[in-house]
């Protein structure tokens, strides 16, 4: 019977018009844990500021989902801003490697914790490729798959990332 709940409550996400995405940032303001999100943002970001060795509020993050799997992308807000665009660029070069070897570490200093794909991505990690590009102002990881499992744990992360980051891109994946 409990399988056949899950099975039912799967289904009628996928029915057109019952997914929802989720609420913007001002449509919390009324939830009882209001305070704990920002809070914890503010951790994360703190967190993240000291990880990656940039600020957040002078860059900006995008997590893009594909079909093959996504993509980690930041930008220095400013184009004349060369320090942060080579901490960017010194910090992707470094994910890019590190998430290649297995080694999650960075995020999950960030989120003190393990984010959701991680396992999955560790497990699998000889089907991931992961290969850094510079951007004209910061960097891109791309991480691709055919392994359809990883592929969802890919997914899984970056969304996650897109939820934990605020950063309002696409939770669903887009063609390549």
């Amino acid at each position: 019977m409990k399988c056949f709940a899950i099975a039912l409550s799967l289904s009628l996400l996928a029915l057109p018009g019952l997914a929802q995405e989720p609420k913007p940032d001002d449509s919390m303001k009324d939830c009882p844990m209001h305070d704990l999100h920002a809070a914890h943002h503010a951790v994360v970001e703190s967190h993240g500021d000291r990880a990656m060795g940039f600020p957040h509020g002078k860059t900006t993050h995008h997590f893009r989902m594909l079909g093959d799997g996504g993509a980690i992308e930041i930008a220095a807000n400013d184009p004349e801003d060369k320090t942060n665009r080579e901490a960017i660029r010194s910090h992707l070069a470094h994910i890019a490697m590190s998430f290649g070897a297995g080694d999650f570490s960075a995020p999950m200093f960030i989120r003190d914790g393990v984010p959701p794909g991680v396992t999955t991505m560790k497990l699998l990690k000889s089907t991931i490729h992961y290969a850094y590009q510079e951007t004209p102002a910061g960097g891109r990881v791309s991480i691709e798959s055919q392994d359809p499992i990883a592929v969802a744990a890919i997914h899984d992360f970056l969304r996650f990332q897109i939820t934990d980051h605020q950063t309002d891109d696409a939770l669903q994946s887009a063609q390549k």
